[in-house]
């Protein structure tokens, strides 16, 4: 009986290291400058702010993901993009479901504010996210979507609610 206990405190303490490990990095890069590629991460402050003329999205489609940031929370995550038409979307999916509306709370926020924040090759840009709910042009931003991305993002899974996209427009 004494070995069963033994054997099992041992494992409980074997256990608490990596546990320890990962709960200290997602706490610590809270207060980092961005996300890394596991962990959301603090505000975006390193990077020139963009001023100037509005620029000409298409550029995004060589850049897998990009880091945005919402005012409120003042959080940062990577997260895919799409140009069409020379307009920057972002999207969210598995809204529909218990686990992407716990895990993905950004969506949600920027829909209640939508001042942003996004990081691209190390220049920040300030936007406002709008989300759209539905008509013809879901067709084309799914279109872009899936082109780039092995996504399953339409227009029907969009007006449905289980992906949420928002075009990045300027702020005023």
């Amino acid at each position: 009986m004494e070995l069963v206990k033994r054997t099992i405190t041992i494992l409980l303490c074997l256990l608490l290291i990596p546990v320890t490990a990962v709960v200290t990095a997602a706490v610590k890069q809270r207060f980092a400058d961005g996300p890394n590629r596991v962990f959301s991460g603090g505000p975006l402050r390193s990077g020139e702010l963009h001023r100037g003329s509005e620029p000409d999205w298409s550029f995004v489609e060589d850049v897998s993901t990009i880091e945005l940031q919402l005012l409120n929370p003042p959080q940062s995550r990577r997260i895919w993009t799409a140009a069409l038409n020379g307009k920057l979307y972002v999207w969210s999916s598995y809204m529909d479901t218990t686990v992407g509306r716990l895990w993905k709370r950004w969506p949600v926020q920027a829909e209640r504010d939508g001042r942003a924040i996004l990081r691209i090759d190390g220049k920040r840009y300030e936007r406002q996210l709008v989300r759209i709910k539905s008509g013809e042009i879901l067709d084309d931003i799914s279109n872009a979507i899936r082109s780039k991305y092995n996504s399953r993002t339409t227009r029907t899974t969009v007006e449905a609610g289980g992906d949420w996209v928002f075009e990045a427009t300027p702020r005023n």
